[in-house]
Parts: structure tokens; C-alpha cells; sequence
């Protein structure tokens, strides 16, 4: 395992510049990709991955403003507003827990699963077309003493 007090303190060489920009390059493609196909079928890329999230949480089929606001790294308040935005809409329900009724879940309802359905598959189609472009650099590539 690579210590991070080396990755920080070795020099950065001309390659590791190219290879972060290409990575940040591969990555706002795919933002952008997403961000056209969402507003295409008249939701926000928030919103879209506001159900990806709630879809997607492991191991159950609902998730809490706190776990959604880790996950989207935004502020619980904004989170918030953005489930009522869904919630007007037709794409999620907010449900108190019947293990712990102080608890809010945050539900899928199918109008949004059909659209999330929809949306993910057209993200996963583009995801399998960028495969031999889209690479994740391994951390070691910035270990110059290995050269």
C-alpha cells in the first residue's frame, strides 16, 4: 500500500498532470452526457440522481435525507427541497419508519421508477460505449521512484 504522506510529497512530473486532466476530462463528459439526457426527459441531474440514490442505496429499496444528502454531497436542507421537488412530481414518498417512527424513508413510487428505469439504461449504454476510453488511473502511475 502507498502511503499518502509519499503521494504527497513526491513531485508531480508532466505525466500526472495528463493523466488527472484526462481522468477530469472522461469524467465531465459522461456529467455532461448525463446532464443532457436527464433535462431531455424533463427532470434535473439532481433529481435524477436523487432516485438513482434511493434505487440504488445497498441492501434495502429506500433511503433517509441524511444518507441521501452523503451520497449527493449536498446540505440536508437542499436535499430536502430537491424531495419535494420530486415528491410534487410523482417520483418519490416520504414514509415514517415502522421500526423507528422519529425516522422519514424516502421512497421511490413507480412514476419514478419508470423513469429512473428508463434514464439508467441510457447511463448504462453510455457508460459500455466510453469502456475502452474511460479509464481510471491507478494511483501508483504517481510513484516515480518505481521508474
Amino acid at each position: 500500500m502507498i502511503s499518502s504522506k509519499k503521494l504527497t510529497t513526491d513531485p508531480l512530473i508532466k505525466r500526472d498532470f495528463e493523466v488527472l486532466a484526462d481522468f477530469r476530462y472522461q469524467i465531465r463528459r459522461f456529467e455532461r452526457f448525463s446532464e443532457e439526457v436527464t433535462r431531455s426527459h424533463g427532470v434535473t441531474p439532481l433529481q435524477y440522481l436523487l432516485l438513482l440514490h434511493i434505487k440504488g442505496y445497498p441492501a434495502r429499496e429506500w433511503a433517509t435525507v441524511g444518507e441521501l444528502s452523503e451520497r449527493l454531497q449536498a446540505q440536508q436542507h437542499g436535499v430536502v427541497a430537491l424531495i419535494s421537488r420530486c415528491e410534487k412530481q410523482g417520483y418519490v414518498e416520504r414514509r415514517r419508519s415502522a421500526a423507528d417512527r422519529r425516522q422519514i424513508e424516502i421512497h421511490l413510487l413507480e412514476k419514478g421508477e419508470l423513469l429512473l428505469d428508463k434514464l439508467a439504461r441510457l447511463h448504462r449504454q453510455e457508460l459500455l460505449s466510453l469502456k475502452r476510453s474511460f479509464i481510471v488511473p491507478d494511483v501508483r502511475a504517481f510513484q516515480h521512484d518505481a521508474f
